[in-house]
C-alpha cells in the first residue's frame, strides 16, 4: 500500500478509534471505500449478464426514467475521469501525485460505464427493477458517506484542491440520485401478461426493494386486517407458479429420467448378451437359465428411474437461490457474538469513547435486521418451491392415474392414490421449508465450535464428544421411524380404501343397517394405525429430549472441563455470555437437524411410494391406429387378441371386424361373452397381445353405466363445447329429454348431483347419449345404452338417434345391445361367443345360417317378444301423436327401483306427479317434424324467472380468528387434566432453564470477587442438576404430549366416523365423496401428525418468550413499561 498511497496514511488506530472525533485516513478513503462497490459490480456482472441472456422477459420501451438513469451514468463517468485528467494535468505541471489518484478515477469511470451498459441491457431484456444495480448504488452511497463527512470537516483545507472537492460532491449527489431512482420500477415489457391480466399479482411488477421487504404484500395485509379475506380478494397466480407450467415441466423431466433408465438398461442387456454369445471367452463360467432369469430380474429392479432426480432438475435451480440466501444468513448470524464480545469489552473500559458503544449497538441492530430480511427471502423461495413441488407431484399422480393399466390398478388402490395426492405430496411441501438445514446445520455447528474454540480453547472438544455420542442415538431413532412410517402408510391406505368403498355404497349400507359392522372394520384398521403412531410418538419424544438437552449438555461439559483442567481458567462474563450466545446459535441447528432427518426419512418413504406408482405400466396410446388412412372401413380389427393384463388369459381372441364408413353394426351375445371387452379394446383400454386396430376419426363413447358430472344438465351435455342452441334443441328432442326438462326445477340449468343422484337411471343414460350426440364425433361406440330405459323410450331413441333414419345416420356406429327388436334395422350383426367372433353378417343372412345368432334369438322368451311387439304396435298406432308430457317423465326406469331419501328427489317426484295429473296438459305435435319447427322450451324471460336451488353447496371455511371453542374441543379430546399437566410440565421446564441461566450469571460474578476456585464444584454441580432436571422434564412433557396426541387422534376420528354413519342419506346425496374422503385422509393426517408438532412448537415458544421476559424484567425493571405497548401491538396484529 506504500507504493500505491505514497506519503498518505492508509490506517492509524489513534486517528480512527481512540479519539472522540474519529475519521478515516486519506489513503483508505481513496482506495478501499471507492473500490468496494466496483469490485462487487465487476464480480457479479458476468453471472448477471449470463442470467439475463437465459431469461429474456421481453422488450421495454425507452422511458423518461431510463433516459435519466443513462444520462446520470454517463455524467458520473465524466466526473470520475475528470479527476483522472486532473491528475495527469498536475503531473504535467510537475506536481507528483501518488498512484492512487490515477487508479481510483480510472476504475470508477470504467465501473460507471459498466453500470450504464447494464441499465440499457436490462431494458432490452425486460427487467423492471435491478437488484444488482440497487445493491451497487447502495454500497457506493454507504462508502461515500465517510469521505463526504471528512471533506465537510476539512472544508477549510479545500482551497488547494477545489476541483476534486467539487467533483466528489457532484459524484456523491449523482450516486445518491441513482440510488433513489433505482427504487422506482420501469414499465412492464411489451406484450407481457402483466398488461392483459386485470388482477395481476403485484409481486411480478414489484421492485427489488419492495420484494426484499415484502412491501408489495402490504395492500393485501391491510385488506385482511379490515375484513376476512375471500377467494375473490386474492390476486391471480403467478404464471411460473401455475400448474399449467409446473406439471408439464415435472412430467418432461420424469420422461427424460425414464428414457435414460431404459437406455442404460438396454445397453447393459445388450452387453450381457454379447458377452454370453458365440464370442465368449473359453473360461467363461456357464450360467443356468434359472440363474440368468434371477440376474436379469435383479438388473431390471436396479434400473428403476429416479423420481428424485426429476424433482431436482425441475425445482432445484429455483431452490438453490433460497439456499444462497440461507448461506448468507448463516454467515451473518455469527457477526452478533463477535459484536457482543466487543460490546462487553467496551463496558470494561471507562475511558473508551461513547461513539464506539453506540456504533456497536447500531451494528448489532443492523446485522439482526439484515439477517431477518435475508432469512425471510430464503423462506419465501422455500415456500414457493414447496408449493410448486406439491402441485407438480399431485398433477403427475393425477395424470398417471388416468393412464395406468388395469393390472396396475389392482395393486394401486383408490385409497393409495388419495393418500399419495394428499399425505405424501404434502410431506414434500413440508420438507422443503427446512431442507437447507441438512447442510446449514453442520455449517453452523462447525462455525460455532470454531468461535467457541477461540473463546474457551480445547475444552470445546468435550462438547464435540457429547454431540458425536448423540449421532448414533439419532440415527437409531431415524431408522425406526422410517420402518414405522412405512407400516403406518400401509394401514392408512387400507383405511382410506375401505372408507371409499363404504361411501360409494352408503345407500346399500344404510338400507341393510350394516353401519355397525363396517364401523368396526374401520376402527380395527384405525387401532393398528394408532398403535404404530404411538410407537413413533414415543421415539419422537426421545428425540425431542435429546435435541432439547443437547445444547445444555454441550455447554455444561465445555464449561466444566474449562474450569477444572486449569486453575488459571476463569469463567468471566465475556467468556460465559459470548459462549452462551454461541451455544444459543448452536441450539437451533442441533434442534432442527434431527427433525429434518426425521422429515427426510418420512419423505423418502413417500418418494418410494410415489416413484413406485409413477413407474407403473401405462396403456399404450399407439395400440389403436388413429391415422386417417384412405380406407372404406372406419373401424377395423385384424387378428386381434386382447387381455385385461399381460399375464392374464386372452379375453378376446381371433377378432376380425371390418365396419364400413357410415354403417351400423350391432354386437350381440350372451352375458359375459366379451361385448364390453370388445368396446374397451377399441378404446385402447385393454392390452393388445396380437393384431391391429384402426379407427378413423374422432370417437364418442356411451358406457353401460352413465358417467355424470356434478354440474348443470346443460354442462353435462355440452361437456366444454360451445353452446349452439339449434343443435342443442335437436339433441334434446332426439334423446327424449325435452319432457324431462319441463319438470326439472331449473330446466337444463338444474344442478345434477354427484353421480347423477337426482336423475333416474334412464335419465342418466339419455344425458350420456345426448353428450355423445352433441360431440359430433365420427365413430360412436354405444355399450348397451338402451338397457336402462323403457321399451317405448328405447324405440324412440333408436329411431331418432341410432337407427338408419336417426340423427347419427351417416356416422359409424357400433351398438352393443340385447334388444332383438332393433336387429332387423341394422346393417350388420356381430355375434360373440366366449370371446370369439362366431358370425358376422346381415340379419337375414345370419337367420339363414341357423347358427349361434339363431340360438341367441331362440333364448329370448316369447313373452318378451310379445311385450316388445305390443309396445311397437302402440307407438305405430299413435304415430301422428307424440306421447304426452308425462309419458317420458312418469315412466319407471329399470334401474330406478330404489327408495327416495333425498329431499331434492322428493321435490322432483312431486313435480312429476303434478305434471302427469294436469287435465289441461296439451299433447305434443308429431315427432316426425323437423327440429327447426319445434317450439322453444321456454322464452328467455321465463328462463330468467327460474330459481335454481344449488344442490351441491360450496365448501365453507371459517374465517377470522380461531374460536376458543376449537381449542377447548382439542383440549377435551386430549383430556382437560392431561392438557393442564402438559402445560405445568412445560412451565417447570422453562423455570429450570431460567434457573440455569441465573445460576450461570452468579457463577460469572465469582470472577469479580476472586473466589472462583472455592466454589467450582458447587457451581458445576448445581448447574448440572438444573440442566439434567430440565432434560427429564422435557422427556416427561414429550411423553405426556404423545399420550394426549394419540388419545385426541382416536377420539376425533371416532367422533367423525360416528357422525358420518349417523348422517342421513340426503347429506351423501348432496356432498361430493371427495370432500368426505379428504376429511378422513388429509384432515386426520393433520390431527395425527401436524397438530401435535404445532402444539409442541407453540408451548416451547410461549414459555421461552415468557421466561425471557421474566429474566429481563428481573434484571431491568424499566423494561416492563415497554412490554405493555408491544403486547397491544402484537395482539391487534395477531387477532385481526
Amino acid at each position: 500500500m506504500k507504493r500505491l498511497c505514497g506519503n498518505l496514511t492508509f490506517w492509524d488506530s489513534n486517528f480512527t478509534k481512540h479519539t472522540d472525533l474519529p475519521d478515516l485516513p486519506a489513503c483508505f478513503q481513496l482506495s478501499v471505500l471507492p473500490w468496494a462497490p466496483c469490485i462487487f459490480l465487476w464480480l457479479t456482472s458476468p453471472f448477471y449478464i449470463f442470467y439475463l441472456k437465459r431469461n429474456n422477459r421481453g422488450y421495454i420501451m425507452m422511458s423518461i426514467l431510463n433516459r435519466i438513469k443513462t444520462v446520470l451514468g454517463l455524467i458520473l463517468w465524466i466526473v470520475c475521469w475528470t479527476d483522472l485528467f486532473s491528475s495527469f494535468h498536475e503531473m504535467s505541471q510537475n506536481q507528483l501525485k501518488p498512484p492512487v489518484y490515477f487508479v481510483t478515477p480510472l476504475v470508477l469511470g470504467m465501473t460507471m460505464l459498466l453500470a450504464t451498459f447494464l441499465i440499457q441491457f436490462e431494458r432490452l431484456k425486460g427487467v423492471q427493477s435491478s437488484g444488482v444495480l440497487f445493491i451497487f448504488w447502495t454500497i457506493s452511497v454507504l462508502c461515500a458517506i465517510m469521505p463526504f463527512r471528512s471533506k465537510i470537516m476539512n472544508a477549510s483545507q479545500a482551497e488547494n484542491d477545489k476541483l476534486r472537492f467539487t467533483m466528489f460532491y457532484i459524484y456523491f449527489g449523482l450516486t445518491l440520485l441513482q440510488l433513489i431512482l433505482s427504487c422506482f420500477n420501469e414499465k412492464p415489457p411489451l406484450f407481457s401478461s402483466v398488461v392483459t391480466d386485470p388482477n395481476v399479482c403485484p409481486e411480478t411488477t414489484a421492485g427489488f426493494l419492495s420484494k426484499m421487504t415484502f412491501w408489495w404484500f402490504t395492500r393485501m395485509a391491510i385488506k385482511g386486517y379490515k375484513s376476512p379475506l375471500e377467494n375473490k380478494d386474492l390476486w391471480s397466480l403467478n404464471k411460473h407458479d401455475s400448474s399449467e407450467l409446473v406439471v408439464p415441466n415435472l412430467l418432461n423431466e420424469w420422461e427424460v429420467e425414464k428414457s435414460k433408465a431404459q437406455s442404460e438398461q438396454s445397453v447393459k442387456e445388450q452387453a450381457a448378451f454379447r458377452k454370453a454369445g458365440p464370442g465368449a471367452e473359453p473360461n467363461h463360467v456357464s450360467v443356468s437359465p434359472e440363474e440368468e432369469e434371477v440376474l436379469l430380474s435383479k438388473r431390471k429392479e436396479a434400473r428403476q428411474p429416479s423420481f428424485l432426480r426429476a424433482l431436482l432438475r425441475a425445482f432445484g435451480p429455483y431452490f438453490l437461490i433460497g439456499s444462497a440466501f440461507k448461506l448468507l444468513q448463516d454467515l451473518i448470524t455469527f457477526v452478533n457474538p463477535q459484536l457482543l464480545r466487543m460490546l462487553i469489552a467496551f463496558t470494561k473500559q471507562p475511558q473508551a469513547p461513547s461513539w464506539w458503544g453506540y456504533s456497536l449497538a447500531f451494528l448489532m441492530f443492523s446485522a439482526s435486521l439484515l439477517q431477518t430480511l435475508i432469512l425471510h427471502q430464503h423462506f419465501q423461495y422455500c415456500f414457493v418451491t414447496g408449493m410448486r413441488l406439491r402441485s407438480g407431484i399431485v398433477g403427475a399422480i393425477y395424470r398417471k392415474s388416468l393412464v395406468i393399466t388395469n393390472e396396475a390398478k389392482r395393486s394401486s388402490t383408490v385409497g393409495e392414490v388419495v393418500n399419495l395426492m394428499s399425505v405424501d405430496a404434502q410431506r414434500f411441501m413440508d420438507l422443503t421449508t427446512f431442507l437447507n438445514m441438512l447442510w446449514s446445520a453442520p455449517l453452523q455447528i462447525v462455525l460455532a465450535l470454531f468461535f467457541l474454540w477461540q473463546n474457551l480453547g480445547p475444552s470445546v472438544l468435550a462438547g464435540v464428544a457429547v454431540m458425536v455420542l448423540l449421532i448414533p442415538f439419532n440415527a437409531f431413532i431415524a431408522m425406526k421411524t422410517r420402518s414405522y412410517q412405512v407400516e403406518q402408510m400401509k394401514y392408512k391406505d387400507e383405511r382410506i380404501k375401505l372408507m371409499n368403498e363404504i361411501l360409494n355404497g352408503i345407500k346399500v349400507l344404510k338400507l341393510y343397517a350394516w353401519e355397525t359392522s363396517f364401523k368396526q372394520k374401520i376402527l380395527q384398521i384405525r387401532q393398528k394405525e394408532l398403535h404404530v403412531l404411538r410407537k413413533a410418538s414415543y421415539l419422537s419424544a426421545l428425540s425431542t429430549m435429546a435435541w432439547t438437552s443437547a445444547p445444555f449438555l454441550v455447554a455444561l461439559t465445555t464449561f466444566a472441563v474449562f474450569v477444572t483442567v486449569d486453575v488459571n481458567n476463569i469463567l468471566d462474563a465475556e467468556k460465559a455470555f459470548v459462549s452462551l450466545s454461541l451455544f444459543n446459535i448452536l441450539r437451533f441447528p442441533l434442534n432442527m437437524l434431527p427433525q429434518v432427518i426425521s422429515s427426510i426419512v418420512q419423505a423418502s418413504v413417500s418418494l418410494k411410494r410415489i416413484q413406485g406408482f409413477l413407474s407403473h405400466d401405462e396403456l399404450d396410446p399407439e395400440s389403436v391406429d388413429r391415422r386417417n388412412n384412405a380406407s372404406e372401413y372406419a373401424v377395423s380389427v385384424v387378428n386381434g387378441k386382447f387381455s385385461w393384463a399381460k399375464q392374464d388369459q386372452a379375453a378376446l381372441d381371433n377378432i376380425n371386424v371390418m365396419v364400413p364408413q357410415g354403417s351400423l353394426l350391432a354386437v350381440v351375445g350372451h352375458v359375459g361373452c366379451g361385448k364390453t371387452s370388445l368396446v374397451c379394446a377399441l378404446l385402447g383400454e385393454m392390452e393388445k397381445l396380437e393384431g391391429q386396430i384402426s379407427i378413423q376419426g374422432s370417437v364418442a363413447y356411451v358406457p353401460q353405466q352413465a358417467w355424470i358430472q356434478n354440474a348443470t344438465l346443460r354442462d353435462n351435455i355440452l361437456f366444454g363445447r360451445p353452446y349452439a342452441e339449434q343443435k342443442y334443441r335437436c339433441v334434446l328432442e332426439a334423446c327424449a329429454l325435452t319432457p324431462d326438462l319441463e319438470v326439472l326445477p331449473g330446466g337444463d340449468q338444474t344442478e345434477i348431483g354427484e353421480k347423477g343422484i337426482n336423475l333416474s337411471g334412464g335419465q342418466r343414460q339419455r344425458v350420456s347419449l345426448a353428450r355423445a350426440l352433441y360431440s359430433g364425433a365420427d365413430v360412436y361406440l354405444l355399450d348397451d345404452p338402451l338397457s336402462a330405459v323403457d321399451a317405448h323410450v328405447a324405440k324412440h331413441i333408436f329411431d331418432n338417434v341410432i337407427g338408419p333414419e336417426g340423427a347419427l345416420k351417416g356416422k359409424t356406429r357400433i351398438l352393443v345391445t340385447h334388444g332383438i327388436s332393433f336387429l332387423p334395422q341394422v346393417h350388420n350383426i356381430l355375434v360373440l361367443v366366449e370371446g370369439r367372433v362366431s358370425e358376422m353378417g346381415s340379419y337375414q343372412d345370419l337367420l339363414k345360417q341357423n347358427g349361434a345368432f339363431a340360438e341367441f334369438l331362440r333364448n329370448y322368451s316369447l313373452e318378451d317378444i310379445i311385450e316388445d311387439d305390443d309396445v311397437t304396435d302402440l307407438l305405430v298406432d299413435d304415430e301422428e301423436e307424440e306421447f304426452p308430457d308425462d309419458a317420458l317423465s312418469n315412466h319407471t326406469d329399470m334401474v330406478d327401483n330404489e327408495p327416495v331419501v333425498n329431499e331434492a328427489r322428493r321435490h322432483f317426484m312431486r313435480q312429476m306427479s303434478i305434471m302427469s295429473n294436469d287435465p289441461e296438459n296439451p299433447k305434443k305435435m308429431s315427432r316426425r317434424r323437423r327440429c327447426s319447427e319445434r317450439r322453444h322450451l321456454e322464452s328467455p324471460s321465463e328462463k330468467k324467472e327460474l330459481k335454481v336451488e344449488k344442490l351441491i353447496q360450496a365448501e365453507t371455511t371459517e374465517t377470522g380468528r380461531v374460536k376458543l371453542k376449537v381449542y377447548w374441543e382439542y383440549a377435551k379430546a386430549v383430556g382437560p387434566l392431561l392438557s393442564l399437566f402438559i402445560c405445568v410440565l412445560y412451565g417447570c421446564q422453562s423455570a429450570t432453564s431460567i434457573g440455569a441461566n441465573v445460576w450461570l450469571s452468579e457463577w460469572t460474578n465469582d470472577a469479580l470477587l476472586n473466589r472462583t476456585q472455592d466454589r467450582v464444584h458447587m457451581r458445576v454441580g448445581v448447574y448440572a442438576a438444573l440442566g439434567i432436571s430440565q432434560g427429564v422434564l422435557v422427556m416427561f412433557s414429550s411423553f405426556t404430549l404423545a399420550l394426549g396426541k394419540i388419545q385426541a387422534a382416536r377420539k376425533l376420528h371416532q367422533t367423525l366416523l360416528d357422525n358420518k354413519f349417523h348422517t342421513p342419506q340426503s347429506f351423501f346425496d348432496t356432498t361430493p365423496i371427495g370432500r368426505i374422503i379428504n376429511r378422513f385422509s388429509k384432515d386426520i393426517y393433520v390431527i395425527d401428525e401436524v397438530l401435535p408438532s404445532t402444539v409442541l412448537m407453540f408451548l416451547g415458544t410461549f414459555f421461552a418468550s415468557l421466561s425471557t421476559m421474566i429474566v429481563i424484567i428481573f434484571s431491568t425493571p424499566i423494561f416492563a413499561l415497554v412490554i405493555g405497548p408491544l403486547a397491544l401491538i402484537y395482539f391487534f396484529v395477531q387477532v385481526r
